[in-house]
């Protein structure tokens, strides 16, 4: 099975919920993945960025309900969706990584599928080039959704 990442481009600076653009397609993509059967871990660069995140999904109308939690909480049953932070991660096993990181993680080759983010921000744009390449190099399969 080919390992794909797959590189969203974010078309706008305009944000919600105090949310990035990419924060807000990553809430959007976990949710669409989650109905399509999916485990999906989102990793944050830092603890904040995971709380928000969390906010977010809570915060959203009950039918576009998300079950997720974040990482090391303590839950009853595994959840779907998971967000990570940088040294933050359980070790139950996803499908899909969404990567909010400014690297990639080290442990992306436990993964099938990665999900990542141009944003519009210039200097964010150079760092997103440089993970693109690094995919490449590794011998995943690129793709582009605008």
């Amino acid at each position: 099975m080919p390992k794909i990442a797959k590189f969203y481009l974010i078309k706008s600076s305009l944000s919600q919920q105090d949310l990035s653009g990419a924060e807000l397609l990553a809430c959007d993509l976990s949710a669409q993945l989650w109905r399509a059967g999916l485990k999906v871990l989102i990793a944050c660069e830092t603890e904040q960025q995971a709380l928000d995140l969390d906010e977010a999904l809570w915060a959203r109308d009950p039918e576009q309900f998300v079950p997720h939690n974040l990482s090391g909480e303590v839950t009853n049953f595994a959840t779907p969706i998971e967000i990570s932070w940088r040294g933050k991660r359980n070790a139950q096993r996803r499908d899909v990584l969404i990567n909010l990181q400014q690297t990639i993680p080290d442990y992306v080759s436990a993964f099938n599928q990665v999900i990542d983010f141009v944003p519009v921000d210039e200097q964010q744009k150079v760092i997103a080039r440089e993970r693109y390449k690094q995919y490449r190099q590794m011998g995943w399969q690129m793709e582009m959704v605008e």
